[in-house]
């Protein structure tokens, strides 16, 4: 979305693009719900808004500034969208649980739970602006514009404010001084950790991801591992310690099913340093054994790394979910006693999925090695097949889904190790494999799309979890992916003639298709929904916003669109 280069290093952009409009528009939907008791939060955000616009034209009018990383190419930065979505998302939570409360169905704990979860989510963005602030800066040293001072000194005067902003919040759920300074230093641990994780994030997988996903993603970790930490934290100081450290873990009750899916997927992620340092071990032994350094070989890294994940996803992880979660039994057998408590329903329902995944799977990849039809239609297929395998368990099993979800996603993180890896006998044939359905933004280093595509779908069902009195945000993902996504695309390929913009591909026709196609459902869904008992309490109007402005995003984004698009719309619908 930039303008045309007037040197190789120098760009003038476009201040107004259509999807800097598009974030300004949901950004001020969100500030315009607050509630006065969150004046703060919203200044905060607003200003965390302001700085990642003023990074963002600076890095895309001199891009050689951020040279030293290697983002995607072909996408713009996406610095805005990626610092503001999941903060926005968590503003959204606090205005629907600040109505929950004015109704005396939620505890302020959980409201002091998701405070922090906002402020560490906006702390870990606003640390990677000021990085990447830094960054720019030390990269055009001999700089001496007005326009670098000016930015410099409303980059310094905004972090200043957002610190007080956030001392004022934290302040409010605090009981003590000493409450609020840990609960700053957290704070200021989550922002270190971010800066840290995107640096190894953008210079480890290479063109793998633009600057906003990266963003995106290093918040969503650093936030969820945190998270993670404070819960460890909390049970130690509780058993060990008689100090009021407890409110760390934001004060709420754990679910096993949360518990197990926090357990599996963080657990898998930090598999491949704990894999690295057993390979490290054994590779030192075998020198110290037979002389001359060696490596291992393959069929013994393949023996050791199947050893080792075993030992780790089956010993470890779950003793910590014994520790922080009072299981009277092994988490894993609890899954299974969970699934056997409704047999009929629950087995049906993974019959069902294996079958739809079997033939689906085996008719695509066929289709992709003979078939002269468009990659970008083959993908958006399996849209459709995430809305036949979603959409009735949702309705029918959601509990059930919130734990398959989690299995599924620990099941594609093992997969992408081993194929990364070249893990024995499955790493070769698993890279073919996944590499007949990747698209321009998948690398050969990382395949990302099943991923975005399935936590696209999970992550509003989970963070539905608790009071909701908005029955469609569990849905955000399911309808913007599998229907609003889908239709734009069909519809666009097949009957587009209008462009948003001489360089993209994304067509008037295809988007009035995608908010046209997510209305209709939302129709059919919501008189559903009320005759099983959710609670319907959003009004038409608002949801034509959401809809539309999810739309929109979709047609102007250049960004991962299976990761921002559900978090927006699910944003939007809390409200």
């Amino acid at each position: 979305m930039a303008g045309e280069s007037s040197s190789p290093a120098t760009m003038t952009p476009f201040v107004v693009t259509g999807e800097r409009v598009v974030v300004a528009v949901v950004v001020s939907r969100v500030l315009l719900s607050l509630p006065l008791s969150l004046i703060s939060h919203g200044f905060s955000l607003f200003l965390l808004c302001l700085s990642a616009f003023l990074i963002e034209l600076r890095a895309e009018s001199s891009p050689l500034l951020l040279s030293r990383f290697s983002a995607r190419r072909g996408a713009s930065s996406g610095i805005l969208l990626g610092a503001v979505t999941l903060p926005a998302v968590m503003m959204s939570k606090l205005v629907q649980l600040t109505r929950a409360i004015s109704l005396h169905q939620a505890e302020q704990d959980e409201l002091a739970h998701v405070t922090m979860q906002y402020w560490a989510a906006s702390a870990s963005c606003c640390a990677i602006l000021i990085y990447l602030s830094v960054v720019m800066s030390q990269g055009k040293k001999n700089e001496s514009s007005s326009s670098s001072v000016w930015l410099t000194r409303v980059s310094l005067t905004g972090t200043v404010l957002y610190g007080a902003a956030c001392f004022v919040s934290l302040s409010m759920i605090s009981h003590t001084g000493l409450n609020t300074s840990l609960k700053m230093v957290w704070m200021l641990f989550h922002g270190l950790a971010a800066v840290k994780l995107i640096r190894h994030l953008l210079f480890t997988f290479t063109s793998c991801a633009s600057f906003g996903e990266a963003l995106l993603v290093t918040s969503g970790l650093v936030l969820y591992f945190g998270d993670f930490l404070a819960c460890t934290i909390a049970k130690i100081c509780e058993k060990l310690i008689p100090v009021d450290l407890v409110s760390i873990s934001y004060g709420i009750r754990r679910t096993e099913t949360g518990i197990i899916v926090q357990g599996l997927l963080l657990g898998l992620l930090l598999f491949p340093m704990v894999f690295r340092f057993v390979l490290h071990i054994y590779e030192r032994s075998l020198r110290k054994r037979d002389g001359p350094p060696r490596n291992c070989s393959d069929t013994a890294k393949s023996v050791l790394f199947f050893a080792s994940l075993l030992l780790f996803m089956f010993v470890a992880v779950p003793s910590w979910m014994q520790f922080v979660h009072d299981f009277h039994q092994h988490p894993f057998l609890w899954v299974l006693t969970f699934v056997f408590s409704e047999p009929l329903k629950r087995l049906s329902l993974c019959i069902y999925w294996v079958l739809l995944i079997v033939v689906s799977v085996s008719r695509f990849y066929n289709i992709s090695r003979g078939s002269k039809v468009e990659r970008i239609l083959l993908r958006k297929y399996y849209h459709l097949m995430a809305v036949l395998m979603f959409l009735p368990a949702l309705v029918l099993q959601p509990k059930f889904l919130d734990l398959a979800f989690g299995a599924a996603l620990a099941v594609f993180i093992a997969l992408e190790i081993i194929r990364i890896w070249r893990i024995q006998p499955l790493g070769e044939p698993l890279h073919h494999f996944m590499n007949a359905f990747t698209d321009h933004r998948d690398s050969e280093l990382l395949i990302v799309s099943h991923f975005s595509l399935l936590l696209g779908c999970a992550l509003p069902i989970w963070m539905s979890s608790g009071f909701n009195d908005r029955a469609l945000s569990p849905f955000a993902g399911i309808l913007s992916l599998g229907i609003g996504d889908t239709m734009a695309s069909m519809v666009g390929h097949k009957y587009g003639v209008l462009r948003w913009s001489k360089t993209g591909k994304k067509t008037v026709e295809g988007t009035a298709a995608g908010i046209t196609s997510m209305m209709a459902v939302c129709y059919v869904l919501v008189p559903v929904l009320a005759s099983m008992g959710y609670i319907l309490s959003q009004g038409w109007w608002s949801l034509l916003v959401a809809v539309t402005a999810t739309g929109m995003l979709e047609a102007y984004t250049a960004q991962l669109d299976n990761a921002f698009i559900p978090l927006v719309f699910y944003a939007l619908l809390c409200l």
